[in-house]
């Protein structure tokens, strides 16, 4: 039959009878368990009886209220409450097309990496990052300092760390572009060498080094790809400066940059 508005989530069967005669006693068992007296009707020799008064039901079992049943009873039962019940699809049961858009909240229903997905953006499956960092730090001669990056500009899946070890461990695997940038100042020797490097899980992977005469200053930059487990390894930047003893490197700002985004697997 047409209606106007959603589907009804009720379905609707034939009413059952079942036929008791030749039972005797205080009691009988119903083939179908009810809720109470007044969802299955009791007739005995054609009289329907009253429920609750007559008899009263508990899951399978219809007690005789105050008689019993002799054999040569014509008894039935005819179950009203199995008429409208309310049913739970089975499993793998739903279509996609049974499945209104947007009925579907990833956000509460789904863990792990999103995909890309139908109006979707994926941004979880390709984390990235970029920070600066602390000016006007002090650096000991020919020994690789860890920058402090401290600032972040923007952090997607949150796996920066800004605030103790100053270390990006994605979690997410893939091969990651990571780029690096810091400035140093010197002025008590007239050259002096400076370096850069990525360090992964507390080791150098790549490193660049200039040299500059005079200018007591200079910029130092590198970036690589490195590949990442998605779980443990993590990656930092370091950098040093050998020849003088007032060498200081500023990471704030327009002169330092630490930044990094997944590729691909």
């Amino acid at each position: 039959m047409p209606y106007i508005g959603n589907q009804s989530t009720n379905s609707y069967s034939s009413m059952v009878k079942q036929d008791l005669t030749g039972a005797s006693g205080a009691s009988v068992t119903l083939s179908h368990p009810v809720a109470n007296a007044n969802e299955v009707e009791l007739y005995i020799n054609n009289v329907r009886q009253e429920p609750t008064t007559s008899y009263t039901t508990s899951g399978t079992t219809l007690n005789f209220v105050g008689y019993t049943v002799a054999a040569s009873d014509d008894i039935y039962v005819i179950f009203s409450g199995k008429a409208i019940q309310t049913t739970v699809p089975p499993d793998g049961s739903v279509s996609t097309a049974k499945i209104a858009s947007s009925a579907v909240d990833l956000t509460s229903k789904v863990t792990g990496v999103l995909p890309v997905a139908n109006g979707g953006t994926g941004i979880v499956s390709n984390p990235m990052f970029k920070v600066t960092g602390a000016d006007n730090v002090a650096l000991t001669n020919n020994t690789y300092t860890k920058v402090t990056f401290n600032s972040e500009e923007f952090d997607v899946g949150g796996y920066y760390d800004s605030t103790t070890n100053y270390r990006y461990t994605p979690q997410v695997a893939g091969k990651y572009l990571i780029y690096g940038r810091v400035y140093i100042t010197y002025g008590s020797e007239a050259t002096e060498n400076m370096y850069i490097a990525i360090y992964k899980n507390g080791t150098a992977t790549q490193q660049f080094a200039r040299s500059d005469d005079n200018s007591q200053y200079g910029s130092i930059q590198i970036s690589s790809l490195v590949e990442m487990n998605g779980s443990s390894d993590y990656v930092e930047i370091y950098t040093k400066a050998s020849s003088s003893t007032n060498a200081v490197y500023y990471a704030g700002g327009l002169l330092g940059e630490f930044s990094g985004y997944r590729i691909g697997a």
